[in-house]
Parts: C-alpha cells; sequence; structure tokens
C-alpha cells in the first residue's frame, strides 16, 4: 500500500518570492502556493510568474506542491490554470468549490489544455453550499477523470458566512467537518482541517490538532511554519497504533486466519475492515520513516 502523508499542509503566499524560497527547507508534507487570497488584485500577474517560477525551479524535496488559483470565473482564473498546468504542480486546488460542476469543469480544463495526470485536484470547502453538497462533491473521487484526491476546510469562510462564533470549543463547526470527513470516507478521499489563526497560541493550536485528528481529520492546514512540527507530531501514528496494527496484519497472516472475517486479538474482537486500517497505518508509518532518514536532519 502506497500512501502519502498530508499531516501539515502550509500555505505560502504567491507574491513572497522570500517565503516562496524558504519553503524549500520548512518540513511541511505539502505546500499550497496561494495565487487567491492572499493576493492583491493588482499583484496577481506577478504572483503567478512567481509561483510558476518556484515550481519549476524545484529543490523542494519530498514536499508536495499545491498552487491555489483565482476561481475560473475571475479575470484571472484561466490565466493562473493554463500557468499551473504547464509547469505540473502535484496538485490544484479550486477555490471556493460549491457543487460538484465546480470540480467536473476545471478537470476538463485542464484535460483540454494538456495538464499532466499526475496533477490532481483538492477542493477548497469553504461555503455553506460545499458542505451541503459534500457527498455529490466527494463522490467526484470514484472517477479518475475528475482528478479529485482530497478535501479542505475552510473553517473561517464558513464561520464568516454562516454568522457562527469562533469558539475554542469549535462547536459551531463540528457538524461541518463530521458531515465533510464521512463524506470524503465514502469515496476513499483525503480530507485536512481549516486553518489556526493565532499562530502564538501553542496550546490552542495543539488542542485544535488533536480535535482534528479524533474527528478523523488526515491533517491541517496552516499559515505559520512554527505550527509545523506540532502538526507533523500529533498527525502521525503514535507507535502503540503503529504497535497494534501490526499486530492485527500479522494475526490476519495466520493460515488458520486467512478466510476469517473477525479474529479475538489480545481479547479484543478485530474484523477486517480493522485490518484495512492497520495496513494504511503501517504504510504511513513507513513513509513517515523513510522521510526521516533520507530527509533534512530537522525533519
Amino acid at each position: 500500500m502506497q500512501v502519502r502523508p498530508r499531516r501539515s499542509v502550509l500555505y505560502m503566499p504567491g507574491l513572497n518570492e522570500r517565503a516562496l524560497d524558504k519553503a524549500r527547507t520548512i518540513p511541511a508534507d505539502s505546500l499550497i502556493l496561494d495565487l487567491e487570497d492572499s493576493v492583491a488584485p493588482e499583484g496577481k500577474p506577478a504572483a503567478r510568474a512567481s509561483v510558476c517560477a518556484a515550481v519549476k525551479a524545484g529543490g523542494y524535496g519530498r514536499r508536495e506542491l499545491v498552487i491555489r488559483p483565482n476561481a475560473i470565473e475571475t479575470a484571472w482564473g484561466m490565466d493562473d490554470l493554463r500557468a499551473a498546468a504547464s509547469v505540473a504542480p502535484d496538485a490544484i486546488l479550486v477555490p471556493k468549490v460549491a457543487q460538484p460542476g465546480d470540480i467536473v469543469t476545471v478537470a476538463k480544463v485542464l484535460g483540454a489544455i494538456g495538464a499532466p495526470a499526475k496533477t490532481r485536484l483538492w477542493a477548497m470547502m469553504e461555503t455553506p453550499s460545499s458542505v451541503l453538497n459534500a457527498r455529490e462533491i466527494a463522490a467526484l473521487g470514484a472517477d479518475p477523470a475528475n482528478r479529485l484526491a482530497c478535501l479542505v476546510m475552510g473553517t473561517n469562510d464558513l464561520l464568516k458566512e454562516s454568522r457562527a462564533r469562533a469558539l475554542h470549543n469549535r462547536i459551531a463547526v463540528v457538524p461541518w467537518l463530521a458531515m465533510t470527513i464521512v463524506a470524503a470516507r465514502a469515496y476513499g478521499l483525503d480530507i485536512l482541517d481549516g486553518v489556526y489563526n493565532d499562530f502564538r497560541d501553542e496550546a490552542g493550536f495543539g488542542a485544535e490538532c488533536e480535535h482534528g485528528r479524533t474527528l478523523g481529520m488526515d491533517g491541517k492546514t496552516l499559515i505559520h511554519p512554527s505550527q509545523v512540527g506540532p502538526c507533523n507530531e500529533i498527525f502521525s501514528p503514535t507507535e502503540e497504533e503503529v504497535s497494534w496494527a501490526r499486530k492485527i496484519i500479522a494475526f490476519f497472516e495466520e493460515p488458520e486466519n486467512a478466510h476469517k472475517g473477525v479474529i479475538v486479538v489480545e481479547g479484543k474482537m478485530v474484523e477486517r475492515l480493522h485490518l484495512v486500517q492497520a495496513r494504511r497505518t503501517v504504510a504511513i508509518a513507513q513513509t513517515i520513516a523513510a522521510m526521516r532518514k533520507v530527509e533534512e536532519p530537522w525533519f
């Protein structure tokens, strides 16, 4: 099983060339090079050129590179997509996805302009409509032609548009997160939690990472490099989780259990669905361990 950790996903402003260069040394699993919210209208053409030059130059190692263009209906959207496709990032994050057609349209455009097959689509889930349509949007992942690989929660925008209060317990946000997580899992997609705005609040950030992981998130989007380390730690499988997963795999591999749907491991009932989870846990842990061996010493 091959899996790609997406524990820490850091937004980088596309117009800040110094930040784009520094990102080559930040231990994030993924980088979102932003042409949308972080860039003023007058700076968008320059940001597009800067981001594409950075991706083309490379030097980001094993980090997953994702470009967030402006919405396709804006004055910059089509130029952003053409430019992004030409440098073949790992993914394009489609902003303000409200319905399945928003993803299908971008996928068709990428196909028409010859974007490489490796460039996937991520969907920004940041409006009430995106949450209401989460199942239909996620279902696009069943067809490879749609390129959809990941859902990204835009909790700031959701709070703004719903007029909810942004409390630390996220009582208003949990239903939206849960609905979207279930939709993602139903169609085999990854899903990322929204950002934590107060990057100086280490305790609050850690608590929200734990909360997101408990809900079932694969990782979290970030706004500051200082958040990467704690996020990587919290969203990595623990030694206990990996050990338990290995035991489940080993028990199911015993000849007498080869055709059983349910077995007992150390007094606990374990089903084959747990075997799938166990294999993914071990695969994630192995990938992280391999990255630590070959990548920069700070990882």
